[in-house]
């Protein structure tokens, strides 16, 4: 992908976001592409590459949101972005002229999106990439809930340390505990130093929301815990 983008576009830094993702896991690639496509600057050009459903009749997808572009599979990708953020067009990719003349079924990273991120950093303006579509498909979600005193919400992501990560927003929760699914109740702390290792902690994370680790260890496998698992907050 990095030589099809060189050769078309060879002036533009290529930054790797990620390659530590979960094997065709799109929730975990859309929770990690909105973790970070806002800190780069407007203009960026973003091309997000989680595709079980590759040389299939998906579609492949430019997407405009707030003056960055997103170049990806019809896949639920986007999710994460789209709710942060409006989306302001979406377009389908379908000009051969701007993929590489033979496309393989299996690769379509290389020879769909790759070009196609290239040519638009490179200048190419988006409508000729193909036509304008109907808003993307977007992946299931849900939303924290009050329960009584407490909040119940859900994991959403779970991290290569462990760190169990839920929807439930940091700015409404004021110390307490968080228990997930039954099998660990822990203290909402400030840092991770304020407990002993190997003791669990509820903390608000770098995205601002509410995380479930274990000091030193991992609370997804203290827990088995996993994306999808229930959790709750209470504040006593």
């Amino acid at each position: 992908m990095k030589g099809v983008i060189a050769s078309i576009a060879p002036s533009v830094i290529i930054d790797d976001a990620s390659h530590d993702l979960p094997a065709g896991d799109v929730h975990a690639a859309s929770w990690a592409l909105a973790t970070y496509w806002h800190l780069y600057p407007p203009g960026t050009v973003h091309v997000a590459v989680v595709d079980p459903g590759v040389g299939s009749s998906r579609r492949a997808l430019a997407i405009e949101v707030a003056q960055r572009i997103i170049i990806a599979p019809d896949n639920g990708i986007v999710t994460g972005v789209l709710r942060q953020s409006p989306l302001s067009r979406t377009i389908e990719i379908s000009n051969p002229a701007l993929m590489r003349d033979v496309l393989s079924a299996t690769f379509h990273g290389r020879d769909v999106f790759a070009p196609a991120g290239a040519h638009v950093a490179a200048g190419v303006p988006l409508h000729e990439l193909g036509p304008t579509v109907p808003d993307p498909f977007l992946l299931s979600t849900t939303q924290p809930a009050r329960d009584g005193t407490g909040i119940r919400g859900t994991i959403t992501h779970v991290d290569h340390f462990g760190n169990l990560i839920t929807d439930i927003p940091g700015d409404t929760v004021s110390g307490g505990y968080v228990a997930v699914q039954g099998r660990m109740r822990v203290p909402v702390a400030r840092t991770y130093s304020d407990v002993a290792v190997g003791d669990g902690v509820a903390l608000i994370g770098s995205r601002g929301f509410l995380e479930v680790s274990v000091r030193g260890g991992s609370a997804a496998e203290v827990t088995a815990a996993g994306r999808g698992a229930s959790v709750v907050w209470s504040p006593e």
